[in-house]
């Protein structure tokens, strides 16, 4: 486990930044995950080598994942995110050919097991399950740089209202913005443009997460900002800090 990964740790919990293309935990021999990494690092510390898993990012999503380090706190952090009372953001590069500049997005998704892919799906549906999300287009640029290009790359902060599977990768592609990078959801241009733009992992980042210490209760709040390159272009830097949401 790269310390530098680490942003937070005390008896209870452990923060950390993880890496695009690593899952949070899997059951796959050989595999690497997150569970195994934070076990591990522990032993060396001379700790209890106990990684709680309370909540999960897309094996191809960076950001923040939390961990706790003991059954006491991996309870407690649990409750909080099944009641949807922790705070999510993300930030994402998205392209399409229209963009409202700020949206609530509902839906019902339904997960299918065999493809592990979520689609929208009316309400009745059996077994659909409500996904809420509000977005805010911070930047967008057309395509190449060529004014009139009929497509458009923006740079979006997302707040998560709940955590369904892969809810935010499928409701904004449904709404005509896909994510770059996003092989599962993005349609044929998306991918077009992410393969011409040299985006190989999904241009999402949990980047900032709040919630309430699993023993204390105070209040925390962690940032992080993406490692994916896209999100550091300097075309963003005129507009907006990706990891706070802030526009400049």
């Amino acid at each position: 486990m790269n310390r530098a990964r680490i942003l937070y740790e005390d008896n209870d919990m452990i923060v950390c930044h993880k890496p695009a293309g690593i899952a949070t935990q899997t059951a796959r021999v050989g595999q690497a995950d997150m569970v195994s990494e934070i076990c591990n690092y522990l032993a060396a510390e001379g700790a209890v080598p106990y990684a709680g898993v309370v909540h999960r990012l897309d094996q191809p999503v960076e950001g923040i994942v939390i961990f706790a380090k003991n059954k006491r706190s991996a309870a407690a952090l649990s409750r909080q995110f099944q009641e949807n009372r922790v705070e999510k953001y993300y930030c994402a590069v998205v392209c399409g050919q229209t963009f409202a500049p700020a949206a609530v997005l509902t839906d019902h998704l339904l997960k299918d097991g065999q493809t592990n892919c979520s689609r929208i799906v009316p309400p009745d549906v059996p077994n659909a399950q409500k996904a809420v999300l509000d977005y805010t287009i911070k930047a967008q640029m057309p395509y190449g740089g060529e004014e009139g290009s009929p497509w458009l790359i923006a740079l979006a902060g997302i707040r998560l209202h709940t955590g369904r599977h892969h809810q935010i990768r499928a409701q904004m592609s449904h709404a005509g913005m896909s994510l770059l990078g996003d092989r599962k959801y993005a349609g044929e241009e998306a991918l077009r443009i992410s393969e011409r733009m040299h985006v190989k992992d999904v241009a999402l980042c949990a980047c900032r997460l709040s919630l309430l210490h699993p023993v204390t209760g105070a209040q925390l709040s962690f940032e992080t900002e993406p490692e994916n390159e896209i999100f550091h272009l300097e075309y963003w830097k005129d507009y907006a800090d990706p990891a706070s949401h802030r526009v400049r």
